[in-house]
């Protein structure tokens, strides 16, 4: 592939072109003991700017409420983070060293282009969106960052659109590299004119999975009451909370479940007698593109969107400023006849592996996804070297839709 000689560079201008954000990825990796650093280069015109100056600003919002509803008086944003720098003029006691990514971009754009440097604390949560229903219109619910570039006077001059740069990145978590203990749980239940107990022992064969991965559930049975298990039920739940100190306290739980397929008819389990099964079931987002409130890792009608990754918490954050914390868990439960049921739960992890190819320790571009169109409007700078150091492909700043089709539409925060 052509491309692959190439380094792949995001970028976006205003609607006027007088500023252009140049970033080499759109996902920034929570790695629990550093973050990485979000790293650019701003393109400006002087002529346009005349007296004016050039302002970056980092933002972390949490959505919590239904954007038309802040006609009542209510807002349903808190920012959890925001910093803003001047780029140009640039300030000199507050130049930092260049990553090399920045030095190839200055050295490539010219004299014009100014280097962008933020770090992204650790305490801050990871991109969620909830999804919103078919009904639903305006800002889905959840966490999202966005990179702004301005032009003003001040910084607190009202911001306009024909002179903005607008850019949604992802702060994300991949796996750990070490798996946690096994899950397993087991209980007994005694019954009433039963001398003897029901024992329900479940495992997962490991404790962390990938997207797309399927969970084996082994359920062990050991049925000596007089009692009769009619059915076990194998469900898998997304839970999430979302939890704020501020304006108005907010907690939902909310449960997708995931049912395996036809119920194996030896799951009946007779008086004195044992049962022992491997369910398996696959965690995908497939049919549930419609469901109201699913967590999806920080993205929206695009090709790459899957359901969110487990939050993971560093010890010692504060849990009220990760807006919305996900988790999963396998729930096994049998129907007893005539006296309830027994239900145990088996929490797991689901996430991201740590792309083999991407070292963390210093920014580089993201590579094209072996299923992924290429995108149009690539734009090539040659290069008078034969070295391949200073190569660039140039991308908008946009992701694709689900047909394939650009989504040019201003409004949209993840464009």
């Amino acid at each position: 592939d052509a491309l692959s000689l190439f380094h792949r560079v995001f970028k976006k201008s205003s609607p006027n072109s007088k500023l252009t954000v140049y970033l080499g990825k759109r996902d920034f990796v929570d790695h629990l003991n550093y973050v990485d650093p979000v790293d650019g280069v701003l393109l400006v015109d002087p002529e346009y700017l005349k007296d004016r100056k050039v302002f970056v600003s980092l933002t972390c919002a949490f959505y919590y409420g239904r954007e038309d509803l802040d006609v009542l008086g209510l807002s349903f944003r808190k920012d959890l983070y925001v910093s803003t720098v001047q780029v140009f003029p640039p300030q000199q006691e507050e130049k930092k060293p260049l990553t090399r990514l920045q030095e190839r971009l200055l050295k490539k754009l010219g004299q014009h282009a100014y280097p962008i440097h933020f770090t992204i604390p650790q305490n801050l949560p990871c991109s969620v969106t909830l999804q919103p229903g078919p009904e639903d219109t305006g800002k889905a619910c959840g966490v999202d960052y966005e990179l702004q570039a301005f032009c003003a006077k001040t910084v607190e001059e009202k911001i306009h659109q024909r002179n903005s740069v607008h850019l949604a990145i992802r702060k994300v978590q991949y796996a750990p590299e070490k798996q946690g203990p096994q899950p397993m749980v087991e209980i007994s239940r005694s019954f009433l004119m039963s001398d003897r107990s029901l024992h329900l022992e479940a495992s997962l064969d490991k404790e962390l999975y990938y997207h797309g991965e399927p969970i084996s559930v082994n359920v062990q049975v050991t049925n000596n009451s007089t009692k009769t298990v009619k059915r076990v039920k194998i469900s898998e739940r997304m839970d999430h909370s979302l939890t704020s100190s501020f304006s108005l306290p907010v907690l939902i739980l909310f449960f997708l479940t995931f049912l395996p397929p036809t119920p194996n008819p030896s799951d009946h389990v007779s008086p004195s007698s044992t049962s022992c099964h491997v369910y398996t079931l696959t965690p995908v987002l497939g049919t549930n593109r419609e469901k109201r409130g699913l967590a999806l890792d920080g993205k929206l009608k695009h090709e790459d969107t899957n359901l969110a990754s487990s939050t993971i918490v560093k010890e010692g954050t504060n849990k009220e400023m990760m807006g919305i914390m996900v988790s999963y868990r396998v729930k096994v439960k049998l129907v007893v006849s005539l006296a309830g049921d027994v239900t145990v739960e088996l929490p797991f992890v689901l996430m991201h592996p740590k792309p083999t190819d991407q070292p963390s320790s210093q920014p580089q571009s993201v590579a094209p996804e072996p299923d992924a169109p290429v995108a149009t409007n690539l734009i090539e700078f040659d290069t008078s070297t034969p070295s391949q150091v200073d190569d660039f492909v140039f991308e908008d700043f946009a992701r694709l839709r689900l047909t394939s089709t650009k989504d040019d539409k201003e409004g949209e925060p993840f464009c």
